[in-house]
């Protein structure tokens, strides 16, 4: 690997057709990185994202699978590590935000937003560990969110899968570290993205209440900046850690 760049890497994106995941996949690839972008269903999307790399000299394949189910993320992996040759990082960006108020929340909307942040991230980091741990230098990155550490309202769901995550980014740390593989989580909070095609095509409640100490909000963009970092190679003495993007919003 290069002194600066993740070049002959491989990363795999899962939710990585729009906003922050598309911005993700891109700075990857500006870095050096095959990728191979996972969307749930829009293959257009997908595919979008992929010829963008592509029109940057850099490999991409765009694959469709549903993050919950064990098949689908064995056969992402797989497909993945065909066409591509291997799977050095791979980032779990995939989530569901919906809102709605604790008593009019469903056990159905529980478990779907559950199921894609939390049971997605570590179906998908299951499948993939073998790869990343033969690869000699492999990354993990979770993508969780402010309200995971501050709370907000209508969002009990959303909360508990992101808060799960920093959890589960914690555990993974300390049983793949002494294997080569990194794990750590980017947390991003008041990001500017296009909710044109997402479950919430409002901002989130908790948007009018908080402020951030810059003056502005994020864009996908620097989220993205973040993941490389940590799956490059100045990261490799970083594991298990929370890299919090969000203007100062919120301050551990």
């Amino acid at each position: 690997m290069s002194k600066d760049m993740i070049t002959d890497r491989v990363a795999l994106v899962t939710g990585a057709s729009r906003n922050i995941g598309r911005s993700i996949a891109l700075s990857l690839a500006e870095a050096g990185a095959a990728v191979a972008i996972v969307a749930r269903s829009d293959r257009e999307a997908a595919e979008a994202v992929a010829r963008e790399i592509e029109a940057k000299g850099r490999r991409a394949i765009a694959l469709l699978g549903n993050v919950v189910r064990e098949e689908d993320a064995a056969r992402l992996v797989g497909a993945t590590v065909e066409k591509l040759g291997r799977l050095d990082i791979l980032v779990n960006n995939a989530a569901i935000r919906r809102e709605a108020p604790v008593e009019e929340l469903s056990f159905s909307d529980w478990r779907d937003v559950m199921g894609v942040t939390l049971d997605g991230a570590f179906l998908m980091s299951r499948a993939a560990i073998p790869h990343l741990i033969a690869g000699g230098e492999g990354a993990i990155v979770n993508i969780g969110g402010l309200t995971g550490y501050t709370g907000a309202v209508n969002r009990v769901h959303v909360v508990a899968a992101k808060a799960g995550l920093d959890g589960l980014t914690k555990a993974l740390a300390h049983e793949l570290g002494p294997r080569g593989v990194t794990v750590n989580l980017v947390s991003p909070g008041m990001i500017d993205t296009n909710r044109q095609h997402s479950a919430a095509t409002s901002d989130p409640a908790h948007h009018k209440t908080t402020r951030t100490l810059v003056g502005r909000r994020g864009t996908p963009e620097e989220v993205a900046a973040a993941v490389v970092y940590l799956a490059g190679p100045h990261a490799r003495f970083t594991t298990g850690q929370t890299l919090h993007v969000n203007g100062g919003a919120f301050l551990p």
